[in-house]
């Protein structure tokens, strides 16, 4: 279930895919961002960071951001992911209480796509 990006809508393709903590284990969302009113045009995106109390505070802090822009952002889930620069690994799991879990395996393509050269990004439910 890959997001659709058309290359003309440079709003869309300004928003970075992936915008996570750099190393620790935090809480994560996945969400589905779209131009107003053109949501057949969207991508997903995965922000996480370890300042985040909730993954509400998250998503605020995110919708925030984009709704000055003029984007829409619909949170799919959320969870935890444990991040290993030196090993090079991510781990994803869990989810939100609030937003339930997110489809883990569009995070982990999305974090794939950013980390190429990591040697474990995997997910589990539990």
């Amino acid at each position: 279930m890959p997001g659709r990006v058309l290359e003309m809508n440079p709003l869309l393709a300004g928003i970075d895919d992936v915008a996570i903590d750099s190393n620790g284990r935090f809480k994560y969302i996945l969400c589905k961002v779209y131009q107003d009113g053109a949501r057949d045009d969207f991508k997903f995106i995965v922000r996480g960071t370890a300042q985040a109390e909730f993954h509400a505070d998250i998503y605020d802090h995110l919708d925030s951001f984009l709704e000055d822009i003029g984007l829409t952002c619909e949170c799919l889930g959320g969870g935890k992911i444990e991040h290993n620069p030196e090993a090079k690994s991510i781990m994803v799991f869990g989810l939100s209480q609030g937003y339930g879990k997110a489809d883990h395996t569009i995070t982990v393509r999305l974090l794939q796509e950013k980390y190429p050269d990591y040697t474990s990004i995997t997910w589990s439910d539990d």
